[in-house]
C-alpha cells in the first residue's frame, strides 16, 4: 500500500514526508570560510562527517580522460584535473586528522606544513596521461569517507574545552582542534563545488535523481597551506 493510500481519510501523523536531499555544492553557493567557524559544534561535526556526499555521484561515470582533463583558468572550473583534486582532498584530510589527534594528545605540538603543489608536480595522484590505470578515484573517495566517519565519532566525544586545545602552525600561529575541523569542513565543500562544476561541463546539469543520493578545486592551489 502506498503512503498516499495509507493516509486517505486519516488524520495527520499517518505519513512522514521524506526529507529533501541535501543539494550538492555548486560554484558560488559554498559559504565563506568564516561561516563554518561560527557553526554550532554539533552542526559542524555533522557537516564534516557528510564528506563525500558533497560530490555529484556522477563522478564515477567519468572516463580516465575526463578525470585527467586540466582546464585553462578562463573556463572557471578550476585548473587541476578532477583526479588531482580528489587525491589532494585525501591528503589534506590525512593531514587534518593527524593534526587534530596530535593536538589532543600532546601539549601544544608544532605542526608541520606541507606543499600541496609539490605533490601535484610529482604526479603523486597518478594522472594516467592517456593510459588507463591512474590513481584510483574510488580509493581517494574511500579514504576521505573512512577518515571522516572515524574522526567525526571521535570529535563528537570531545568537550568544548578539548576542542580549544591548540597546536602551533609555522605560519598561521595557534590552531585549535575546532579551528582545523572548521577549516577542513569548508575545504572539502569548496573543492567539491569545483569538482561538480567539472562534472557538469562533461555531463550537463544533474537531474533530481542524480543529486538525490550521495555522490573542487580552485585548481591552482587552494591556499589551505598546508
Amino acid at each position: 500500500m502506498s503512503d498516499n493510500a495509507c493516509c486517505q481519510g486519516k488524520t495527520s501523523g499517518c505519513c512522514k514526508e521524506k526529507p529533501a536531499p541535501t543539494p550538492i555544492p555548486r560554484l558560488g553557493l559554498v559559504p565563506d570560510q568564516a561561516r563554518f567557524a561560527a557553526l554550532p559544534t554539533q552542526e559542524l561535526v555533522a557537516r564534516f562527517r557528510r564528506g563525500v556526499e558533497n560530490f555529484d555521484r556522477r563522478l564515477f561515470w567519468l572516463t580516465d580522460e575526463q578525470l585527467d582533463q586540466a582546464f585553462l583558468p578562463d573556463v572557471g572550473v578550476g585548473r587541476w584535473p578532477a583526479r588531482v583534486v580528489l587525491g589532494h582532498l585525501a591528503d589534506a584530510d590525512l593531514v587534518a586528522v593527524h593534526r587534530m589527534r596530535r593536538i589532543f594528545a600532546e601539549d601544544q605540538p608544532m605542526l608541520a606544513e606541507w606543499d600541496e603543489n609539490a605533490f601535484v608536480d610529482r604526479n603523486i595522484y597518478g594522472i594516467s596521461q592517456g593510459v588507463s590505470g591512474g590513481g584510483s578515484v574510488g580509493a581517494f573517495v574511500a579514504i576521505i569517507h573512512t577518515l571522516r566517519q572515524w574522526t567525526a565519532l571521535w570529535v563528537a566525544s570531545l568537550s568544548e574545552q578539548d576542542l580549544k586545545r591548540t597546536g602551533m602552525h609555522p605560519t598561521k600561529g595557534p590552531q585549535s582542534i575546532r579551528d582545523i575541523l572548521a577549516l577542513y569542513t569548508w575545504h572539502l565543500e569548496h573543492h567539491a563545488a569545483y569538482v561538480n562544476a567539472k562534472i557538469e561541463r562533461f555531463l550537463g546539469e544533474p537531474t533530481a535523481d542524480d543529486v538525490s543520493a550521495p555522490g573542487g578545486s580552485c585548481g591552482s592551489g587552494c591556499g589551505c597551506k598546508k
